[in-house]
């Protein structure tokens, strides 16, 4: 398993490193860390008019830029973040192999970038905390990087818990390939001793509260249609929870009411869940991820927990 974590050396990507410890992830994997410098290639020296001008007529190649910021204080710095970081994740994963690295530019893009290149299975950003009206009409790194990366992403939320202790997590279906895929990427997690996954499906049936007396026919057509839903519900929880078999681990099912977008962080809130797993909604191009938006993208920017959304890895 390859892991991109991006680190900042805030209290957000702090708890990201201690989130990892609960995120069932192998005891062997290749680890990268990369820490991001927001630097930029300084204004041309105040000499001449004609120094000015010539210079501006100079492309310096987007190589050379990166060659230079590299070099300059600030990605030292970050360079040094990331190594401190890389030493606390090679002391609770002796069996990784980590190394790190520093970029310069935009965060989020850069985490992108690397991502593009180096093919993980898995990019880690911490969440700065913001409120959900915050992430949705502001932007984040994480919600960045979670909207742009092609291959799965956990927005790491840390609990202070011991090592090794119970994990609770939840799995939000809705019988797509993508939800498939979240069932079947925690099934092949190694979770502690006394771990739970509830798998849930958020229904949200139709019927309007008087529809009954103005048109009975429809009405009784409709409650039709949702028994029809709940049967449908509860075979697509039979097959998720057979994913779990041979697994060490207890599994329970739910069908919830309501919008996913608020029904799975709000049980997640209930149950005091570590993680909530989603599918990704595979939106064809850019347009439609950041116009339409996702119940994977609403689900992590209102969930107190860590959030995971699984994409079936290209590499």
């Amino acid at each position: 398993m390859k892991i991109l974590i991006a680190y900042d050396g805030s209290d957000c990507a702090e708890a990201a490193l201690d989130d990892l410890q609960r995120a069932g992830l192998p005891r062997e994997a290749e680890a990268q860390i990369i820490s991001v410098a927001e630097v930029w290639l300084p204004p041309p020296p105040p000499s001449s008019y004609e120094i000015v001008e010539e210079a501006r007529q100079v492309k310096v190649p987007a190589d050379l830029k990166r060659v230079y910021s590299k070099g300059c204080a600030a990605a030292q710095e970050s360079l040094a973040m990331a190594e401190r970081a890389r030493d606390r994740v090679k002391t609770n994963f002796p069996g990784w192999k980590v190394s790190a690295d520093s970029s310069c530019g935009s965060p989020a893009w850069e985490v992108v970038f690397r991502a593009d290149q180096w093919k993980p299975d898995l990019v880690v950003v911490g969440s700065h905390g913001r409120t959900a009206l915050g992430r949705f009409v502001l932007g984040s790194v994480s919600q960045r990087v979670l909207t742009e990366a092609k291959c799965s992403v956990r927005i790491a939320r840390g609990r202070v818990e011991e090592p090794g202790s119970p994990v609770r997590i939840i799995v939000g279906i809705d019988g797509s390939p993508g939800s498939e895929e979240a069932v079947r990427a925690v099934a092949a997690r190694k979770w502690p001793a006394g771990s739970d996954v509830k798998l849930i499906i958020v229904d949200d049936p139709f019927m309007p509260p008087i529809i009954g007396d103005i048109i009975p026919p429809l009405a009784e057509s409709i409650e039709q249609s949702n028994a029809e839903e709940q049967a449908w519900a509860e075979m697509i929880l039979a097959r998720g929870a057979e994913m779990f078999s041979g697994v060490e681990i207890s599994v329970t099912t739910e069908i919830r009411k309501g919008d996913p977008k608020k029904e799975l962080p709000k049980v997640a809130e209930e149950w005091g869940a570590d993680c909530i797993f989603v599918g990704s909604a595979g939106f064809s191009n850019r347009f439609e991820r950041f116009v339409l938006g996702s119940i994977s993208a609403a689900v992590a920017a209102r969930a107190h927990c860590s959030v995971e959304v699984v994409r079936k890895s290209s590499s």
